[in-house]
């Protein structure tokens, strides 16, 4: 069983009842949809798939008022940003008792942490509709949420373990000439609101323009001394941003509940991995972490074949470029180059500069630090 298993009859029974369906009437099963069900939520899904990820039209837009379209959230979309920020939680330094989830919407973040160990959570957002869908499923839960109406201004006030602010910032201020920075100012009083050791987590989707607007904000808040505690090894401006082709997002495997298969294949989508761009950051006052010993690199893209090879892009404390290993250097010390995956740290001993990268000969010696989605052990 996954940490998500639980809550597809909670957020099953919670749509249900906000239809004014009672859960388990006939028709309405309490592990997946009926027939009339699926072509409503499917159609509400590509309505906010085109909005949010195509034309953006639904982006910074107060998508959560109606209900059809917060129906089709909390069925899809709920439980993918469920389990991204549950990946995300076992990379930070420790797990968090209390928190924040701004613009959380209905809370997925906020009850992915309660899942990992937190005791309570609050959740903000603009939207009167999603809160008390959020109410509605901590009663289900007995979970220790409370909810907040929060404008889009200032932060609550209060301190806190771990404030998230998921797929928020790219919707903030969109298309206005200084968004970068406005961002970064919200984003600097967060960092405000976080206990000493613990983090601020901003999520975004893994489009080319918002991860890159992401990288944008991240270089504005390093360059007054925010340190990043994942997944940034590399601690200048960030080298993906010298290409303009170029963007950094993290992927990790997944296997999508039988319920969001379904409104996938019905919304014509594929979720067959979790994609995301993503920013743990320290609060005000804490450093970098100390980067492991050797010649480290984060894997930042996908396995790029090539005739005779394999290559990857990695990026670490000396910044971006590729690995090569030919097929013919493939030995026992080197082997798990072949089974890396983008989001994978590694230490690299040897290897030889070959024009923007590292060429990888059969003395050379790689082994993998952390997959994907783990703490970094430094």
């Amino acid at each position: 069983m996954t940490p998500l298993d639980p809550w597809i009859p909670r957020l099953l029974d919670v749509w249900r009842s906000a239809r004014r369906r009672g859960p388990g009437r006939p028709g309405g099963p309490r592990d997946r949809l009926a027939s009339d069900e699926l072509k409503t939520v499917g159609a509400g899904v590509r309505r906010l798939s085109l909005g949010l990820t195509r034309e953006r039209s639904l982006a910074g837009e107060r998508y959560f008022d109606d209900p059809g379209l917060l129906g089709a959230y909390l069925l899809f979309y709920w439980p993918i940003s469920f389990a991204q920020v549950t990946s995300l939680l076992a990379e930070l330094p420790s797990r968090p008792r209390e928190l924040l989830d701004l613009g959380g919407g209905p809370g997925p973040a906020a009850f992915a942490a309660l899942g990992a160990g937190a005791e309570r959570a609050l959740v903000a957002d603009r939207s009167e509709g999603a809160l008390r869908i959020a109410k509605a499923l901590a009663r289900e839960a007995r979970s220790n949420v409370t909810v907040l109406h929060w404008s889009g201004g200032a932060p609550p006030e209060g301190r806190h373990d771990l404030l998230v602010a998921q797929h928020v910032l790219n919707e903030l201020w969109g298309g206005a000439p200084d968004r970068i920075a406005r961002r970064a100012a919200l984003a600097r009083s967060l960092l405000e609101r976080v206990r000493p050791g613990g983090t601020l987590l901003l999520v975004d989707p893994a489009l080319r323009e918002t991860s890159r607007e992401l990288l944008e904000l991240r270089d504005a808040l390093v360059a007054e001394g925010v340190a990043v505690r994942a997944p940034c090894l590399f601690r200048g401006p960030c080298p993906a941003l010298s290409r303009p082709t170029d963007w950094c997002h993290a992927e990790r495997p997944w296997e999508p509940p039988r319920l969001v298969a379904e409104i996938a294949r019905e919304a014509g989508l594929h979720k067959e991995a979790l994609k995301m761009s993503y920013l743990a950051l320290a609060p005000p006052g804490e450093g970098w972490e100390r980067a492991p010993e050797g010649t480290v690199f984060r894997i930042v893209s996908e396995p790029l074949a090539g005739k005779g090879r394999r290559r990857y892009i990695g990026c670490g404390p000396d910044g971006r470029m590729g690995l090569a290993l030919q097929d013919k250097h493939v030995g026992e010390e080197n082997r798990v180059f072949g089974e890396l995956a983008r989001g994978d740290v590694v230490r690299v001993t040897g290897g030889e500069p070959k024009g923007d990268g590292i060429g990888l000969g059969p003395d050379v010696r790689v082994s993998r630090l952390a997959r994907a989605g783990e703490r970094l052990g430094r």
